[in-house]
């Protein structure tokens, strides 16, 4: 398994556990953008904007999107991040089965692997849900 996919992975299941951690600052944002694609391979590209000042380690933009099934929720890549203060792009690619164009919902997130602790641990910096539109790539 790559990187992106299992970091997107894990992203999700620490925030089904903890859904109330994330606590951005207001200078701390991440957007996604109205419109995705999707191919007929099943790779699905999201984008948007995030921003974010100060970490200590590695600090992610993941993605996922859920089409239908409220409880099926697709990762979608993970994208490195800046944190300078400045709004940046993000964009992540990544194959989800079953996921058509049309309607569906994008989750993402700005999370941080801290080390401080020794371990790294997961510290969210910011969250967006978007209902978004996919077209066929």
């Amino acid at each position: 398994m790559s990187v992106r996919p299992a970091l997107a992975a894990a992203t999700l299941l620490l925030l089904a556990a903890a859904p109330s951690a994330v606590a951005a600052a207001p200078y701390e944002t991440v957007t996604v953008d109205p419109v995705g694609t999707v191919a007929e391979d099943g790779t699905v590209t999201l984008s948007g904007t995030y921003r974010c000042l100060g970490s200590t380690g590695p600090v992610f933009v993941s993605s996922s999107v859920r089409q239908r099934s409220a409880s099926v929720s697709h990762g979608i890549g993970g994208t490195r991040a800046v944190c300078d203060g400045a709004e940046h792009r993000w964009q992540n690619t990544g194959e989800a089965a079953k996921v058509e164009p049309g309607e569906a919902a994008v989750e993402a997130t700005l999370m941080e692997l801290d080390p401080s602790g020794g371990l790294p641990l997961p510290r969210f910096h910011a969250r967006e849900r978007q209902d978004v539109t996919l077209n066929e790539a």
